[in-house]
């Protein structure tokens, strides 16, 4: 029995997140359906994370155990994407220890959400419009104190299930991109809901409903009623998965 690290990438649009559930497609499913039928055997696989329906990852990590890999990887490659909805591509399956574990030997995780001040039809689905200008400036302030807490229970998903509310911020910001503002943010990790909640009240501090010191007490509130609406799932992709260079390197 051989454990291996897989990366991929899937459009969130016509999935219900990546954890398989019942009566519900998923990201999840999906690819157990495949590798299961491929290598011939049960294969049960584990998420670097969870998204959200509707929400994208540009990269993600999972893991799964074969007792049997018939293919090279070339060929599994081929083989899966052939398979596999045009939602999701499979880019790498690497052996690793049979202890790592993609999930729980992740040391950071981003994320990043991208807006747009003007319809373009080419970015519906991938992008979300707000009916105002934000103040990108202000709201940067505001993103620089997150790296100021560890509790965010006020972004927090109400009874979603959170052994701890603690997160080590190490980036928060916006940045301009071509036809759009991309707010990226890094952590050790995530709660449920808790990016595009941030987010959604960051947007109250661009509109001058909240100011900075009203973004700080909002966290320091550890109140999720006080806390801005969550942004809409479909503008949101996670990035970038990272762990100790002695146990996997990312290869795409």
């Amino acid at each position: 029995m051989g454990r291996y690290f897989i990366e991929l990438a899937y459009n969130g649009a016509n999935f219900h997140g990546w954890q398989k559930q019942p009566n519900a497609v998923t990201v999840q499913q999906k690819l157990e359906q495949v590798l299961t039928t491929l290598l011939q055997e049960d294969i049960r696989i584990t998420g670097a994370g969870r998204t959200d329906t509707g929400v994208h990852a540009s990269y993600f990590v999972a893991h799964f155990d074969a007792s049997l890999f018939p293919f090279d990887e070339v060929v599994l490659l081929k083989k899966a994407n052939s398979m596999l909805p045009p939602g999701i591509a499979l880019y790498s399956a690497t052996p690793v220890s049979d202890d790592a574990h993609s999930r729980y030997d992740a040391i950071s995780r981003t994320y990043e959400y991208h807006l747009v001040l003007r319809k373009n039809p080419f970015l519906d689905g991938l992008t979300h419009r707000p009916w105002f200008i934000p103040d990108f400036d202000y709201m940067n302030l505001a993103a620089e104190k997150l790296k100021d807490y560890d509790d965010f229970t006020s972004f927090a998903r109400l009874h979603g299930g959170n052994k701890t509310n603690f997160c080590h911020i190490t980036e928060a910001f916006w940045e301009k991109r071509d036809d759009r503002y991309v707010f990226t943010i890094s952590a050790d990790r995530f709660l449920r809901n808790m990016v595009r909640a941030v987010v959604g009240t960051l947007l109250e501090v661009g509109r001058k409903k909240l100011s900075v010191d009203d973004f700080c007490e909002i966290i320091e509130s550890k109140d999720r009623g006080r806390a801005g609406t969550s942004a809409p799932p479909q503008a949101l992709f996670l990035t970038h998965i990272e762990y100790p260079e002695t146990m996997f390197q990312r290869k795409v």
